[in-house]
This record gives structure tokens, sequence and C-alpha cells, in this order.
């Protein structure tokens, strides 16, 4: 499957259907981030629902501390 994540094609292994194994294949499950799909924002809760489809368009935006 292909998907675009934060601009950049990704080509993904067919066990990575949902949100929350996107998540972890990218090595983000134990982060804060939020997540976009095709333009709408995805609540926590619904990750492991979400099912991902070719062509789709995710942005992930993490959060990091500093001064």
């Amino acid at each position: 499957m292909h998907v675009i994540v934060n601009g950049d094609k990704l080509d993904l292994p067919e066990q990575i259907e949902h949100i929350h194994r996107l998540l972890s294949h990218l090595s983000l499950e134990n982060r804060i981030v939020v997540v976009e799909h095709n333009g709408s924002i995805v609540p926590k809760d619904a990750y492991e629902e979400l099912r991902l489809s070719d062509g789709d368009r995710i942005e992930i935006v993490q959060f990091v501390g500093g001064g």
C-alpha cells in the first residue's frame, strides 16, 4: 500500500492496516502525537479502528519541549 506521510511517499507492508500500526512502524507509538488523516484530525481512541487505504495522506505532528 502506498500512503503519503508528512509529504513523503511510503510503501507500507500489508500488515499495516490501521493508524496505530503505522505509528508503531514509524517508532512513534509511545510519543505524544496528533494524526491527521486525509485532512481530518483523528481522535486517539480511533487509531486502532481507522483503516488506511492506498493513496491516503497522513500528517503526524510530534510535540517537543525546549526553550
